[in-house]
């Protein structure tokens, strides 16, 4: 039982599960889900008493029982207690005071990573104002490497994203040009397929591998299928770069997915023979979105942020190149509005990269969600000063296969010109070299003879 007193009332919770739920900041699923503060004074109670709660309750106290989830397994089994002594003597609230600390510097962030699991996480950030999501975020470094090098400081890359309704090469292959000469891609170009045709998606891996190889992009690729089509395609020997999959905080709502930690497994030890790797080996892509445990009634009873948090254990023990959340894109029924959908895309952001991540985001809505392009031009603002790995890059900011709508190649020109982010260093030696950027990082007028414009009209560059 925990308890707190405001205005001479008593507000008592049940268990640490509902003082976390009701600890959280206002949102649409939470309420679906029935487990939201029923006021703001309950919810600044249970605040008040999640701060007294002892780092070490969150090992001892599990919000999805062990005996039945192979997550809380991960979690528990996985933890680093070397790692964890630093902080081990902190409750929720000192926790956030040592954080926002000067003492709690990138290293040392870096040395508590490991101890961490994502309900301590997602406590500490239930008692932060957005401006501590972003402070605490910044300092933190992840640096993941493939093909290139993602997340150095100071650094942005952008996800390439040319979907197309109908799957069409050409299609796709004008996006992707469009994208490459507005200097997107380094994060890696990633198509969402409209099918899950074996054979297309064959095309489609060979297809970016041609792009990539003939023009040695020092970049990777991704066809976002799901983890049985790769592992289908490693077999059949397609040149696969990167696995994708989206993954969730319980064991149910995976097997909703279709995947389980063993799969996961399976999928990596694939892509790692391969061996395509030029500088690393980061093989996987993870995306992740506050409501989806909910979604499948696989919640547990818990809130839906700290269902994300735990999403986030499970892309962490495989050591992903990229991971993000798509914050807005699975509906007003889970993250309302433009401010609820800020928020989350801060909360989201801070734990990730509390916990060792190298956490992009997809700063998005769907068309009947009370939000606009201007409620994610200050998200992304926020998100890129907090230290964002990356963002996605649309032609128009408008996904004309997933119908939603996120950012454009323009709108990474304007945060890169905005706070002085740059290319991931080995992509941006490229952009030079082919004209598409000058040697201060600024694009160039691309003539009608680019090698990239007559590769698309069919013709030799």
């Amino acid at each position: 039982m925990y308890q707190a007193t405001l205005s001479r009332r008593s507000y008592r919770f049940s268990d640490l599960r509902q003082l976390m739920a009701k600890a959280s900041p206002a949102r649409s699923g939470d309420y679906l889900a029935e487990v939201a503060a029923d006021s703001a004074e309950e919810r600044m109670a249970a605040r008040i008493a999640l701060a007294e709660v002892p780092l070490k309750t969150f090992l001892q106290q599990l919000l999805v029982p062990y005996e039945q989830d192979e997550v809380t397994r991960l979690i528990i089994d996985s933890h680093d207690a070397l790692a964890f002594a630093p902080i081990s003597h902190l409750t929720v609230g000192d926790f956030r005071d040592w954080l926002l600390s000067e003492q709690a510097d990138s290293a040392m962030l870096a040395q508590v990573a490991a101890g961490i699991t994502p309900e301590m996480a997602a406590a500490v950030s239930k008692l932060m104002r957005n401006q501590d999501l972003i402070l605490v975020a910044k300092k933190c470094r992840v640096i993941t490497r493939f093909r290139n090098t993602i997340g150095l400081p100071g650094h942005l890359s952008v996800r390439l994203q040319p979907n197309h309704p109908t799957d069409s090469l050409q299609g796709i292959a004008a996006s992707m040009l469009d994208g490459l000469l507005y200097g997107s891609g380094d994060a890696v170009v990633g198509i969402n397929p409209a099918s899950d045709s074996l054979p297309l998606l064959e095309k489609l891996n060979y297809m970016l591998d041609d792009v990539i190889q003939r023009f040695a992009i020092p970049t990777q690729s991704c066809v976002l299928t799901h983890v049985t089509n790769t592992l289908r395609l490693i077999e059949r020997g397609a040149p696969v770069d990167l696995v994708f999959q989206s993954i969730a905080g319980t064991e149910a709502a995976n097997s909703g997915f279709g995947i389980n930690l063993a799969l996961l497994a399976e999928a990596q030890q694939a892509a790692l023979s391969l061996n395509r790797g030029t500088l690393g080996h980061n093989v996987m892509y993870f995306e992740t979105g506050q409501g989806s445990c909910l979604s499948s009634n696989a919640h547990h009873g818990v809130d839906q942020q700290t269902c994300e948090a735990r999403a986030y254990a499970v892309a962490r023990h495989f050591s992903p190149l990229l991971i993000n959340t798509v914050v807005g894109f699975i509906g007003p029924e889970y993250l309302y509005d433009g401010k609820q959908i800020i928020r989350a895309g801060l909360e989201d952001h801070f734990c990730g990269k509390l916990l060792g991540l190298p956490l992009g985001c997809d700063v998005c809505y769907t068309n009947h969600a009370e939000a606009d392009q201007d409620d994610m031009d200050t998200l992304l603002t926020l998100l890129a000063t907090a230290g964002l790995t990356f963002l996605i890059g649309v032609p128009g900011a408008d996904d004309i296969m997933l119908n939603y709508q996120s950012t454009s190649f323009h709108d990474a020109l304007y945060i890169r010109e905005l706070l002085g982010l740059k290319h991931a260093p080995e992509f941006a030696d490229w952009l030079t070299r082919m004209h598409i950027t000058d040697d201060l990082g600024r694009l160039r007028d691309t003539a009608a003879n680019h090698p990239l414009l007559l590769a698309l009209q069919g013709e030799q560059p």
